[in-house]
């Protein structure tokens, strides 16, 4: 066996790189006709049912709003009940011919198992589900005294996608349907103080990947990667190591710095339209894909990098990062931050 191992340590790069290099150009072209065959035959939402999770801010109400403008009809769910009544109402003057809310809790199982059971009394179907539902905590992992606490990032992030989907899934082989998984670019791009954000996008990266060859051509899965996106968690506002509600727009200038946000329209529209041409992976804005191939090449760049941005100053203060000192040169934030999130400028006399 280890003659077996000794052989393929020696041969299997050598062999990868001239198969690569072979296979690329044929499959590149195949993948090239297949994206022109599903932009041409794009699905046609109109009546199509659709539950969305986490579905009264954010990247979740936009989702709400833009298959509202392609007519599906819609199961929103999420925790604040009054935003999510809004949100519904502003989807039916948008098209969407019939919306119902379920106000829930993902990271209960039993919540997850009734939000399937009202959408499909109410519906009878299901063609579409997103799993979109989500939450930050920022805090340095030394920081957190009691461990347990961070265990509510997790049962929202990962498990309140995975209840959820498992109560759908029934229903989705039916309508031969699609699965769609909000993971994140931190899966790859670790940034200091989310320790367990990046673990939960990670976990959701993996076992969605891992679905996707379970369930073969019976449910579609297309896995999201947004980098920085216009939301509650691009306006600060995050969990505690201590596990309290906070809204700290110093911090959010720290973990965002000078990358620049995208709108959560804009994301929606591109997610909306990569499920629909049956993609296996969106990342919005696209460039972001780039940080990936950093990651995988030189990881030690990365982490150099990370360091650099986010823990540089005096004890590694919030205050004296690189991020934060970059973000408080006027005009920065105004370039780079949407108007909905960023802090006005302070003018000098």
């Amino acid at each position: 066996m280890e003659l077996i191992n000794d052989f393929l340590n020696l041969t299997a790069p050598f062999f990868t790189f001239f198969g690569l290099c072979f296979f690329l150009p044929p499959f590149y072209f195949f993948k090239f006709l297949q994206s022109i065959f599903s932009t041409i035959f794009l699905e046609n939402l109109y009546g199509k049912v659709v539950l969305i999770t986490g579905a009264s801010s954010g990247i979740g109400e936009q989702l709400a709003y833009e298959y509202a403008c392609r007519g599906a009809c819609l199961a929103l769910t999420a925790r604040r009940k009054n935003r999510l009544e809004e949100v519904a109402e502003i989807a039916r003057e948008l098209g969407s011919p019939n919306v119902v809310t379920v106000h829930a809790d993902v990271s209960k199982p039993d919540d997850c198992r009734r939000i399937v059971d009202d959408t499909i009394t109410h519906f009878g179907r299901l063609d579409h589900l997103v799993n979109n539902a989500g939450m930050t905590q920022i805090s340095m992992f030394e920081n957190i005294e009691d461990i347990t606490r961070t265990k509510a990032v997790l049962d929202t992030n990962f498990w309140g996608s995975v209840y959820t989907t498992r109560a759908a899934l029934p229903y989705l082989r039916q309508s031969n349907g699609k699965i769609v998984a909000m993971s994140s670019s931190a899966a790859w791009l670790t940034a200091p103080r989310m320790s367990f954000y990046n673990a939960s996008k990670a976990a959701l990266l993996s076992f969605f990947e891992t679905m996707r060859i379970e369930l073969g051509g019976d449910v579609h899965i297309t896995i999201v990667t947004p980098g920085y996106i216009e939301s509650e968690l691009t306006q600060g506002k995050y969990f505690s190591g201590e596990g309290e509600l906070i809204v700290n727009q110093d911090m959010r200038d720290v973990q965002i710095g000078p990358f620049p946000v995208s709108s959560a329209s804009g994301c929606a529209k591109a997610i909306v339209n990569g499920v629909c041409r049956k993609q296996r992976y969106v990342t919005v804005p696209s460039w972001f894909k780039v940080t990936y191939l950093w990651k995988v090449l030189c990881p030690e760049l990365i982490e150099w990098g990370c360091r650099l941005l986010y823990m540089t100053g005096t004890g590694m203060s919030e205050e004296s990062a690189l991020n934060k000192r970059i973000m408080d040169i006027p005009g920065v934030r105004s370039a780079l931050y949407p108007e909905s999130i960023r802090r006005p400028e302070i003018k000098s006399d």
